[in-house]
């Protein structure tokens, strides 16, 4: 177990959206000192202020995080400010709305740089600060890094990704016995403004497959990761259940990708959307357009009964896999 959150300093990239800004406001309401980063600095210091008046201690430091020297220089301000770092969470993400054979290369690049390079960054930045304080690392995966999403396809690629170099980066942390913890959040359709923000070349409205949970319920995911050490954990029961279905059935997960997960993304007509991809918007909101819901199995998942319920899982899915061999003999 680490640190209460109240004697914590914890650094959040992605801070003035969505889930990087649930999660600097519910980390500060709770005593944590919280270092702020993100692209826009109006924006960052419009949240920096609401923290400050609220009785927080918050620092803003304009990042973007697909270049190195600004991650390095993040990390700095944090030991400058208060001489260590004890959560590191790697949230900052783009998205991007369009079949992959219309996508262009220079989006796929940038949406890279951001949401696989700004976690490797991040990660390799915060490390031999976390070293020295027996740390957490925390990334920010998706469903997506599991399950791929058609017309969200280079999304789902950068997901992966991210999934494949925090697993490797953990073991070689165990390796090395450097009391360093690394957490894979995964969430599911999460009620941001990432639809509203997201590049989009569809001509279609972008919308997120339900079921959709609230900020908060990430939020509050990480932040127990902060303090009880996890290595890897969903968030909403939609989750694991298609993470199970396409492990047992890909078949089945591809058709229903080709129809009903294809058509949940895409709304009524409008116009393409540049989105911020290439360029930080001017809000700072965590609530999107699709209203988000608490999930009932992350809150069990992350309380008392997390123990039973992981068991209850894999008995579950121990039994699938069964069934599935004997059909196929």
């Amino acid at each position: 177990m680490q640190k209460p959150l109240s004697e914590q300093v914890i650094v959040i990239t992605g801070a003035t959206s969505g889930i990087g800004l649930a999660t600097a406001r519910h980390a500060a309401g709770q005593g944590a000192r919280v270092v702020l980063a993100a692209r826009s600095e109006g924006v960052l210091q419009d949240v920096v202020r609401e923290i400050s008046d609220a009785g927080g201690d918050a620092l803003g430091v304009p990042t973007d995080v697909g270049v190195r020297a600004q991650v390095e220089a993040l990390a700095q301000a944090a030991i400058t400010r208060h001489g260590r770092i004890d959560t590191w969470v790697n949230n900052a993400g783009v998205s991007l709305w369009g079949r992959l054979d219309q996508v262009s290369e220079e989006d796929m690049r940038k949406l890279f740089e951001t949401n696989l390079w700004g976690v490797v960054n991040g990660s390799l930045a915060a490390l031999p600060h976390l070293r020295e304080s027996r740390g957490t690392l925390i990334n920010l995966g998706s469903i997506a890094s599991e399950v791929a999403f058609p017309v969200q396809g280079i999304y789902a690629a950068s997901k992966h990704a991210v999934k494949g170099f925090t697993d490797a980066l953990r073991t070689e942390l165990l390796h090395d016995r450097a009391g360093v913890t690394v957490t894979l959040v995964k969430p599911a359709s999460i009620g941001t403004p990432l639809t509203r923000h997201a590049r989009n070349i569809t001509g279609r409205a972008a919308r997120l497959p339900p079921p959709v949970y609230a900020p908060g319920e990430v939020a509050r995911v990480i932040l127990r990761a902060a303090v009880h050490p996890t290595r890897e954990v969903y968030v909403g029961g939609a989750g694991p259940m298609l993470g199970a279905m396409a492990a047992l059935a890909p078949g089945l997960f591809d058709k229903l990708g080709a129809s009903a997960v294809y058509s949940a993304q895409l709304g009524q007509a409008e116009a393409p959307q540049a989105g911020n991809l290439h360029a930080p918007l001017s809000e700072a909101q965590e609530d999107g357009e699709q209203v988000g819901w608490p999930s009932l199995y992350s809150r069990a998942a992350n309380g008392p009964a997390a123990p039973v319920l992981a068991l209850g899982l894999a008995a579950a899915a121990a039994i699938l896999l069964t069934q599935r061999r004997h059909r196929r003999h």
